[in-house]
């Protein structure tokens, strides 16, 4: 409350969501874009990935003002209603606020700056240049088709020198800020999958019915109680589906029984795409030093129609002494899920459990 005795800063979040946070709360994405009340205060979300891959929320908040004051206050309450244990990543907008505010209360989280975001404002920062539309789809071939970061440099410094946008304040900005935005310098940490907005977005879809910018107070806490009790209701749903069936294996390896074990049906899906992409993959040994076995996989990029983009190669590294394999890639670094690369050079090494 503030001096007059009119309402400030609001935070809320319940036991539920608290559950929630101690089993899923290695990342988190906290968004202030999904609506603005009738008392022009933003709607302030802490939102998570559970392990069916829906969306689940950890608490949220009313704000009077969108200043690093303001939003260090609400970090700090919402940490301390979650125990003190700080998320090991965080995913948000360009907020120069809330970047602030996360360098006080998060020092040690691995920030992320939310890439849908960056990617909506092309339009407005760039649209006037003459050559906008080669730029653009230039920008998003680095962005979403860069295997590397040598390879993101590269195709940068060519747009920069090619379309003489190396005095533009936005794209220089852009550049300053890449290793919190571009997938190049952020796949090596877990990210639960959240690759853009979209666990923000979805939050949109968990509210909408329940609450707008005509809710009173009373009529959001009650309505948030109904949201939770929805979503606690689809992922009972689901825990009884992966609990009690099973999708068809496509191969009779023995390390896709063991992940399907681990899985459930809905990350097991997207682990049997991984499967699928075996078949346009290929392998050859570049390197055998002892126990060590490195592997070049070459494997194929496709558009949205299926069409053949590029070949593309990545390394995986395999030792057989420490038990040990991993990816250039990172996919399973960024979203916990076995890639194809490394499941093509287990079943040549013939690795029967992992």
């Amino acid at each position: 409350m503030d001096e007059e005795g009119r309402l400030r800063n609001v935070f809320w979040a319940d036991a539920r969501s608290r559950s929630a946070y101690e089993a899923f709360g290695d990342v988190i994405s906290f968004d202030t874009t999904y609506l603005t009340n009738k008392y022009d205060m933003p709607f302030a979300t802490f939102v998570g990935v559970n392990h069916h891959g829906q969306t689940i929320l950890f608490g949220c908040g009313l704000l009077s003002k969108e200043n690093t004051e303001t939003y260090i206050w609400l970090f700090k309450t919402w940490l301390e209603c979650m125990s003190g244990k700080t998320p090991k990543a965080i995913i948000t907008d360009q907020c120069m606020a809330i970047q602030g505010a996360i360098r006080v209360v998060f020092p040690n989280s691995h920030h992320r700056l939310c890439l849908w975001y960056i990617m909506k404002k092309i339009p407005e920062k760039l649209g006037g240049l003459s050559e906008y539309k080669a730029i653009k789809r230039i920008l998003k071939s680095i962005i979403y088709e860069a295997v590397g970061i040598q390879e993101f440099e590269d195709i940068w410094l060519m747009m920069v020198n090619d379309y003489n946008v190396e005095k533009n304040e936005w794209v220089n900005s852009l550049y300053k800020i890449r290793h919190r935005w571009a997938p190049v310098y952020v796949k090596g940490i877990f990210w639960a999958g959240m690759s853009t907005t979209q666990r923000s977005e979805s939050i949109n879809a968990f509210f909408d019915g329940y609450v707008g910018p005509t809710t009173s107070l009373k009529q959001f806490v009650e309505q948030y109680d109904n949201a939770l009790k929805s979503k606690i209701k689809k992922e009972a749903k689901a825990d009884f589906a992966s609990f009690n069936s099973s999708f068809p294996m496509l191969t009779d390896c023995y390390f896709q029984k063991q992940l399907q074990e681990a899985y459930t049906n809905e990350i097991f899906k997207l682990f049997q795409d991984e499967l699928r992409g075996m078949l346009y993959c290929n392998l050859s040994l570049i390197k055998l030093d002892g126990q060590i076995s490195t592997f070049h996989v070459t494997d194929i990029f496709r558009g949205k129609e299926g069409k053949v983009r590029r070949q593309v190669a990545f390394n995986v590294y395999h030792n057989s002494g420490e038990l040990d394999i991993k990816c250039s890639c990172n996919l399973f670094e960024f979203r916990g899920i076995l890639c194809k690369h490394i499941c093509k050079v287990l079943i040549e090494k013939n690795v029967k459990e992992i």
